[in-house]
């Protein structure tokens, strides 16, 4: 996001008094790793390699033997303005054995929305309710945190839903089960139109028309476009709120609109292409008008997890 991994904005939004950061990996590991080799967040790192991805439930307890004290558990496709100090205090101030974030949504039969008391106690949630029956329109914004003692709901080495198995144990068990509201802005970066859309609001948020990277070469136009380094734009090129990654060339007489464009790829001229993903390495042909296409021949990268394939590029 605007030239920067992603996790390097969930990382620097931690207080201070998070001293741990445990990372639930699997795919493409060593390049995270590598990452933090070069990079200092002044928290211990901790790259844990799960042998297989086994939900947030199982990657959390996966990770037990790194924790000994309330923890926090973040979704790492998220980007908002929660302000964790504040969420921790709240959890604090309640003696809550759980809290988690919770955002209003308009369309709450598309989601598990929370019945909440005034004073932020859940006592449960409702999978998809018709507007006229929904307790709230409060959705779980994927921050939790943790007593140890949840890991003990946790069972090991199957896949585990933190949502549909754990948190109803908890709430019944507990009844200190709560919710922390919060304003600003919440976006999951899973999907391909709010990837663009987080791009497009924090170059908005620091006055910036673009987001260039280095040794990169434009003589077309570029208008709320993230750019990576290396990156070749052709004359008489226009790009509207695209993405462009490392070393794609961009060549002459090309628009292009909402737009991700993958690592190494090619774009040749007087094509068009609106709302689109051309994968890394791919290379589209001259005068070829797309829209609402994804452009992917190449072969499902090794060691990629099946159950995640489709997410990249399909709205959830």
């Amino acid at each position: 996001i605007l030239n920067k991994p992603m996790i390097s904005y969930l990382i620097s939004s931690f207080p201070k008094e998070v001293d741990t950061v445990i990372l639930a990996v699997n795919y493409r590991k060593e390049q995270i790793e590598q990452f933090f080799q070069i990079s200092d967040f002044g928290k211990e790192i901790i790259v844990n390699d799960e042998p297989e991805p086994l939900g947030t439930g199982g990657a959390v307890k996966f990770a037990e033997k790194h924790i000994t004290d309330t923890f926090l558990v973040v979704n790492s496709d998220v980007i908002c303005t929660l302000n964790i100090a504040d969420m921790i205090s709240f959890h604090k101030k309640n003696h809550a054995a759980t809290t988690i974030s919770l955002w209003p949504v308009k369309n709450v039969q598309e989601f598990g929305v929370v019945d909440i008391k005034e004073n932020g106690n859940v006592i449960g949630f409702v999978e998809k309710p018709k507007p006229k029956d929904a307790p709230s329109d409060l959705i779980n914004a994927g921050h939790y945190f943790l007593d140890p003692s949840i890991l003990d709901y946790i069972k090991k080495g199957r896949l585990v839903s933190m949502e549909k198995e754990i948190f109803p144990q908890i709430i019944a068990d507990t009844r200190r089960f709560y919710g922390y509201q919060f304003q600003g802005f919440w976006i999951d970066v899973g999907r391909i139109s709010s990837y663009i859309q987080v791009q497009k609001m924090l170059m908005q948020q620091q006055n910036l028309q673009n987001i260039i990277g280095d040794n990169t070469t434009i003589q077309g136009t570029t208008q709320t476009c993230s750019i990576g380094n290396n990156v070749t734009i052709g004359t008489n090129t226009h790009l509207d709120s695209c993405v462009i990654l490392n070393n794609a060339t961009i060549e002459a007489n090309v628009t292009l609109t909402d737009t991700v464009i993958g690592e190494n790829a090619t774009i040749q001229p007087f094509s068009q292409l609106s709302n689109c993903v051309v994968g890394d390495n791919e290379t589209v042909t001259e005068k070829t008008h797309l829209k609402n296409r994804f452009v992917w021949t190449q072969s499902i990268p090794k060691g990629y997890p099946q159950k995640q394939i489709g997410n990249v590029i399909g709205e959830k």
